[in-house]
């Protein structure tokens, strides 16, 4: 039988030594790990969320690959069927949806009491509480991206190199950094889960459809791609499909042809670290707010 971690009992998980004092880097680790289990529990407690959370994507890798198998050849690029074309989008939009719905825990934490009982406890630092929900999410992402590649394999769109596995799971990792660290500021910021289920919603469909996950760039109207280039998801998907398709790969591969320039794998790369880092910054406020 799983136990159920409580404010009242939080403080005694996470010390069960009181042999020497602890810490506060150690302490900070235990809180954290205390945490994050929470949310695994309720993950064993709760399965259909991880089953639906791989089925979802895998179902789009099958239906839209057999929606576009009849395309005429090279419309997608030079011997690139659209199921290899699409794999990447559907793995950074996965990352993207899950990461985006970090915030609801924390919202109904908070509509429940639980998060105001939390932060009156003697916690080492109220970041863990950031910090296990971006565990928690980089965690479940990176097995959705496993579990996508792996089907991608088996409907024969490929893998890539072992180099190129290692970039597209250090992408996801930026990628959900960024988006939960905004979730995380959205679920401080609104007043209830209605609204953070709003901008959710509101967001998702138009950053889908204003990046290079369905279609080629070249495909869009000269403004869409003035929007998509401009769209952060897009310097994740396209560094993940050049990898999918070229086993030769370097930081200064062209992997996206903006209509401002070339833009480099090593420049994406870029893009997706400062995307990560406005984040985590522009959350600060709002949470040194929220943890006074």
């Amino acid at each position: 039988m799983s136990t159920t971690i409580t404010p009242s009992n939080l403080k005694s998980t996470i010390t069960d030594s009181k042999l020497a004092p602890a810490s506060p880097l150690s302490e900070f680790w235990q809180e954290t790990s205390a945490l994050t289990r929470r949310l695994f529990i309720q993950l064993q407690r709760r399965p259909s969320t991880l089953i639906a959370g791989i089925i979802q994507p895998l179902m789009w890798l099958i239906l839209f690959g057999a929606l576009f198998q009849n395309a005429p050849q090279g419309l997608f690029g030079s011997d690139v069927s659209y199921g290899q074309f699409l794999g990447a989008g559907v793995i950074v939009f996965t990352a993207f949806g899950g990461a985006l719905n970090a915030g609801l825990p924390v919202m109904f934490d908070r509509e429940f009491g639980f998060l105001n009982r939390l932060l009156v406890a003697p916690l080492a630092s109220r970041y863990s509480i950031v910090l296990a929900s971006a565990i928690f999410i980089t965690v479940m992402s990176l097995i959705q991206t496993t579990a996508i590649i792996a089907m991608g394999a088996a409907l024969g769109s490929g893998l890539p190199n072992l180099p190129g596995l290692f970039l597209v799971g250090a992408i996801v990792l930026l990628l959900v950094v960024a988006v939960t660290a905004l979730s995380l500021g959205l679920a401080f910021s609104l007043t209830g889960h209605i609204e953070l289920i709003a901008v959710i919603f509101v967001t998702n469909l138009p950053l889908l459809f204003a990046s290079t996950a369905l279609v080629p760039l070249s495909f869009m109207p000269t403004w869409l791609q003035w929007v998509a280039t401009l769209n952060p998801l897009s310097y994740a998907i396209e560094p993940i499909r050049y990898v999918y398709l070229h086993s030769d790969w370097s930081l200064s591969s062209i992997v996206l042809q903006a209509p401002w320039g070339s833009v480099s794998l090593g420049s994406a790369l870029l893009v997706l670290l400062g995307f990560a880092a406005v984040a985590l910054l522009s959350i600060q406020p709002r949470l040194r707010k929220a943890f006074a």
